[in-house]
């Protein structure tokens, strides 16, 4: 089985770069953040502080995430309820950094991962893939983008879907996200020694795609 790892920053397109080199290479494309965004939703769905460790720990026992995939595409089921479209609202993607950075959480969705990656080509991407969950990635990419680059992404992807978002507080926002990442005490994220890294800010999605795709080579 063949595997590569994408780590990286909020908003820096690692989704859209993973599932487009997947659908290349023919690989399963694994999102690892709507995993914790779908616990993310939970947490929020029933008042849950992330701060409260033993209502984590609580929380985790009741906690089913499953990945499925229905005409290729990756699907998300929380306790068996498809999360897929729910999990992408940014209160819980702003969630989703904090309990990530939890013990509990991340040792449920662990194994997971890895199960996945030891079945299949995956591509996989995330925060700590590279230097956590698959150090022995084929490929490592260590994918990022200027701030200012990475919140005009987030803002022309509101806009499209009809919303009017203020770029200055998605850029506060993605700054915070990547200060929680950077410092968690769990995992936290770093560029993995061997991986390579790659700032998009001036390159197109089909210049990172092949880039990427050209690695596995």
């Amino acid at each position: 089985m063949v595997s590569i790892a994408i780590d990286g920053p909020a908003g820096a397109g690692k989704s859209t770069i993973a599932k487009l080199v997947a659908e290349k290479l023919g690989y399963v494309y694994v999102d690892t953040g709507a995993m914790y965004r779908s616990i993310a939703l939970y947490f929020l769905n029933n008042d849950i502080d992330c701060e409260d460790e033993q209502a984590v720990l609580s929380a985790c026992q009741n906690i089913n995430v499953e990945i499925k995939y229905e005409e290729g595409v990756q699907q998300v089921y929380l306790n068996g309820e498809n999360v897929s479209t729910a999990i992408r609202q940014e209160t819980v993607g702003n969630m989703a950094s904090k309990v990530a950075a939890k013990k509990p959480v991340r040792e449920l969705l662990l194994q997971l991962q890895r199960d996945i990656a030891a079945s299949k080509d995956v591509i996989m991407d995330g925060r700590d893939i590279g230097t956590f969950v698959l150090p022995n990635a084929d490929v490592k990419i260590y994918l990022t983008a200027s701030v200012k680059t990475r919140a005009k992404r987030r803002y022309d992807q509101l806009v499209e879907k009809g919303e009017t978002p203020d770029i200055s507080k998605i850029e506060a926002d993605i700054e915070q996200r990547d200060y929680q990442d950077m410092n968690r005490e769990i995992a936290p994220l770093k560029q993995a020694d061997d991986a390579i890294y790659l700032d998009t800010s001036d390159m197109s999605i089909d210049e990172v795609v092949e880039f990427i795709s050209s690695k596995t080579k």
